[in-house]
């Protein structure tokens, strides 16, 4: 707890961390390690392709296992959590050491995921979602079990309650922050553009492009090769009507 006599009015306090500490300073995120690396490669998935498909975008910010520290008195000892993969709106891209709502102009994410696991999964589907509703009022909540890369479950904030997103015909969920689908293909959970198209991490789409490259090239040898023997074709028949005549 903070000192008892610490100054009133006065933004610079002391945490229980150890002295020189201020609260003003940006304290490091706590989060244990991720439960398996499938937990780890899942998040930096998601965010690899969301920094490149918003790569012209300065306007907002988006981490994994990262702690939010929101207790309204300003206590890095209390309320906290460190959601798998969070997005908030409108800020500063900075790099963070951690979430503290009270540096963010009291900003909290626009849109949370969960990654289930046995030790987890009850209090992402309860006490989490509570929690993303009630004091975060996070827009949108999802939750996504990557060991059986079969349930997927999205919720949306409707007069301060969440409701089911219903799924599309490919069983993927509409994010209304993100304006992306999210649905599951090849065991991971990726983001769909509005048309439908999977959206790529860089190295994704710096092969997509070499792959295009290498295609392109073959069809215009092929195309090239085609035309070579059909004007060979022509020449022969030439010759042969010459010699014919």
């Amino acid at each position: 707890m903070l000192s008892s006599d610490e100054l009133t009015g006065d933004p610079v306090r002391l945490t229980p961390f150890g002295a020189g500490k201020l609260l003003t300073d940006e304290w490091e995120s706590n989060e244990p390690e991720l439960d398996s690396d499938l937990h780890r490669q899942q998040i930096e998935l998601l965010l690899a392709c969301l920094y490149w498909w918003w790569r012209e975008r300065r306007d907002f910010y988006a981490t994994g296992n990262l702690t939010i520290f929101y207790n309204p008195d300003q206590q890095i000892t209390r309320d906290f959590r460190g959601p798998d993969f969070f997005v908030v709106l409108g800020v500063d891209p900075r790099p963070r050491k951690s979430w503290m709502v009270w540096r963010e102009n009291y900003r909290f994410p626009n849109l949370i995921i969960e990654l289930l696991s046995d030790s987890t999964a009850r209090v992402d589907r309860q006490q989490k979602r509570q929690l993303y509703q009630d004091t975060f009022k996070t827009p949108e909540y999802f939750w996504f079990d990557p060991w059986t890369a079969r349930e997927l479950e999205g919720l949306r904030l409707i007069n301060g309650i969440y409701q089911p997103i219903q799924p599309n015909e490919q069983g993927w969920l509409w994010s209304e922050p993100l304006e992306l689908f999210l649905g599951i293909t090849e065991g991971k959970l990726r983001f769909f553009s509005p048309t439908g198209e999977l959206v790529l991490t860089e190295a994704e789409a710096e092969k997509s492009r070499a792959e295009w490259e290498r295609n392109r090239a073959e069809r215009e040898r092929n195309r090239a090769e085609r035309a070579e023997r059909e004007l060979e074709q022509l020449r022969q028949r030439l010759r042969d009507l010459e010699q014919g005549s």
